[in-house]
């Protein structure tokens, strides 16, 4: 073999996998990342936002979120003890590559009176402690990570992964891109956001069962700082989550930003709309996303394809970001250069084009967001204002949910799937736990050869 493990994609999942292995003494390991190295990211450079060292990660908000249940769904396949434990020793790793000390959620007073408010507007408040690393801070936690690995695996950027290959039920390797076969003993699929259909693909090719993940399809929501400063300064990121009264569809809230701003993410031509805060600057702004989950099951289930031709349509009327002021959609009216300029909250993403949301989103989907706008007012009153900014649309794309062991294995042997790319996380620090489970499963593998079981 040419390889004992080949990790395929350069994000969190596959950095701390390439990293436990490393540092467990495993070798020859091979990481192969289809965007560019870390020096070469910009954000409208090679694989935008989603690709390259970092995986979405780079040029996120930076949040860590600590509390198990929340940021993925490796808790329906590890044990609690196992899963916190994991948390915690991942925690302490990015503490060592340079995220701050201090945490958010831990004022329990503060906690326990947004909960019994969200109450009161029939919202369910989910308790979260998290770390924020700023999105100017990831970069330089993604260099000592990148330090770290550097002479201890054999790092291939720009190099994309063509399809993985099995003989007799049991992975071998992979093929390149430009044709080049590597032969690999063990195989840990971490391919990120960006790797979504290749994933489906992969699975579909390979035989591995797998089921679609919903698509969350909304707007993200611009205030004044002080009017979210309720949720904010208690716990950061307040996630939120209300059941619509017209559709009863399940709403939340996404990626709270104080004192941020909102940005434009593209993905393979698309320009969809996200949000940022940074350590060293604040804006008088801060935004969220409002998410409405959407399932498919027959005869259509194909999220991903709905989700991007919704992107589609509003990029076609905006020539890339919509944004309206909330009363001009309440009035039935599209927000002009003119209106905008009347418009107390002044914009953080200058480049976004005035209109109207409801020609692109489905009516089942304002009504949701409209909503969900109107029970938050009784939590941080001022929310529900026709200077409140709606940029769209936001679109959270999930691979497909492929069949795994509590080792992370799929039915193919010696094969992994970790990550956002096998459809088990959201977020970087579940994301980061996913790769150290494939890891140490991989370690126990060569130390005692035939060994089974998700504890150690």
């Amino acid at each position: 073999m040419d390889y004992e493990v080949a990790v395929i994609g350069a994000g969190p999942a596959g950095l701390f996998a390439a990293l436990h292995l490393a540092e467990a003494g495993v070798s020859p390991i091979l990481l192969v990342e289809q965007g560019p190295d870390l020096g070469g990211r910009r954000r409208d450079g090679p694989g935008g936002l989603l690709r390259g060292w970092g995986g979405a990660g780079a040029f996120s908000d930076g949040k860590l979120i600590l509390s198990p249940d929340v940021g993925g769904l490796l808790g329906e396949l590890l044990p609690a003890d196992d899963l916190n434990a994991l948390v915690e020793q991942v925690d302490r790793i990015y503490q060592a590559l340079g995220a701050p000390p201090g945490s958010f959620g831990d004022d329990h007073d503060a906690i326990d009176l947004l909960k019994t408010r969200a109450r009161h507007a029939a919202l369910t408040y989910i308790p979260t402690r998290l770390r924020h690393i700023g999105t100017d801070n990831c970069r330089l936690v993604l260099r000592n990570l990148r330090e770290r690995l550097t002479d201890r695996v054999e790092i291939r950027t720009l190099c994309r992964a063509e399809n993985i290959l099995v003989e007799n039920s049991t992975v071998t390797g992979l093929t390149l891109e430009d044709g080049t076969v590597v032969s690999a003993r063990h195989v840990v699929a971490a391919p990120g956001r960006a790797g979504a259909v290749w994933v489906r693909e992969e699975a579909r090719r390979l035989g591995i069962p797998s089921v679609p993940s919903p698509v969350d399809i909304g707007v993200r929501v611009e205030v004044p700082a002080e009017v979210l400063a309720p949720l904010t300064e208690a716990a950061y990121e307040a996630k939120l989550i209300h059941y619509s009264h017209t559709f009863d569809d399940k709403v939340r809230t996404f990626c709270m930003n104080p004192h941020g701003e909102v940005v434009v993410e593209e993905l393979d031509g698309l320009a969809t709309v996200n949000g940022h805060s940074y350590a060293s600057r604040k804006t008088e702004n801060s935004n969220f996303a409002i998410l409405v989950s959407s399932f498919f099951t027959e005869p259509f289930n194909d999220p991903i394809s709905y989700g991007r031709n919704i992107a589609c349509l509003a990029n076609l009327l905006g020539h890339g970001v919509i944004v309206q002021r909330l009363g001009d959609l309440q009035a039935g009216r599209r927000s002009t250069a003119a209106r905008m300029e009347r418009c107390l909250t002044r914009p953080t993403l200058r480049t976004a084009t005035p209109g109207d949301l409801s020609f692109a989103l489905p009516y089942r989907h304002l009504r949701d967001i409209l909503e969900m706008i109107e029970a938050m007012d009784v939590v941080a009153p001022g929310i529900n204002s026709r200077h409140t900014l709606l940029y769209g649309v936001e679109v959270k794309f999930y691979s497909h949910r492929l069949k795994l062991t509590g080792d992370l294995e799929t039915p193919v042997r010696n094969l992994f799937a970790v990550g956002d790319g096998a459809g088990i996380t959201r977020g970087l620090i579940q994301a980061s736990v996913s790769g150290v489970v494939a890891a140490r499963a991989i370690i126990r593998a060569i130390r005692q050869p035939g060994a089974k079981g998700s504890s150690g």
